[in-house]
């Protein structure tokens, strides 16, 4: 029986989360490696969204990590438009109402946000060379970033809080899923983990 694989990738904007789509999109198998037959994305990040994205051959993982009993957390540097207050920041963490399909709404879980005003006391996370606004903004457009630490992942959840409370979402990087760092790897990058290390930082 071959082994499985697993893989850490900086997922760039304007990619999806696949190999193979009947849309005219940028797929993963455009990055500069050679995955083996049967990879996947465990989880996915948007084609707007960036940051570190999960691959395996190993189709448990998936429920494993986020339909198992256990939660597990994913971390999201996200910028929005103006300057976010700490009471809105405490009113993301306590759960917010967000719109869900057919109509309905849906309470998020608390969670943590954490306005980041020092970008270098999260240098295990990400580099603070990634808070380059990728499109240039008018000199005059305000803007601030926040982490946002959850355990769910429903209906581009993250985008839909911070609208919630009058933010738009500029960027959307996720730089950690448990203890799996984005880090300094380039984006567009790839980089395999042992199966034990990996289940050992995901909590598996």
């Amino acid at each position: 029986m071959t082994a499985h694989r697993y893989f850490v990738v900086h997922k760039p904007v304007n990619m999806v989360s696949q190999f193979i789509s009947s849309h005219d999109v940028n797929l993963l198998g455009s990055l500069d490696f050679e995955f083996p037959e049967g990879t996947h994305a465990i989880g996915r990040l948007d084609n707007n969204s960036e940051g570190l994205l999960l691959l395996t051959t190993n189709k448990k993982i998936t429920k494993l990590l986020f339909q198992g009993p256990k939660p597990h957390t994913r971390t999201y540097l996200v910028q929005v438009k103006n300057k976010i207050t700490s009471d809105t920041a405490a009113a993301l963490s306590n759960g917010i109402q967000i719109s869900a399909p057919g109509g309905s709404t849906y309470v998020t879980s608390p969670c943590t946000v954490t306005i980041v005003e020092d970008p270098s006391v999260y240098s295990h996370l990400f580099e603070s060379t990634i808070l380059t606004t990728a499109a240039p903004l008018h000199q005059n457009v305000v803007t601030s970033w926040v982490l946002i630490t959850l355990t769910e992942g429903k209906f581009h959840q993250v985008r839909k809080m911070v609208a919630a409370v009058h933010h738009r979402c500029i960027r959307l990087i996720r730089v950690a899923i448990e203890n799996i760092y984005l880090g300094n790897l380039p984006v567009g990058a790839v980089q395999e983990i042992q199966e034990d290390d990996f289940f050992k930082q995901l909590d598996l």
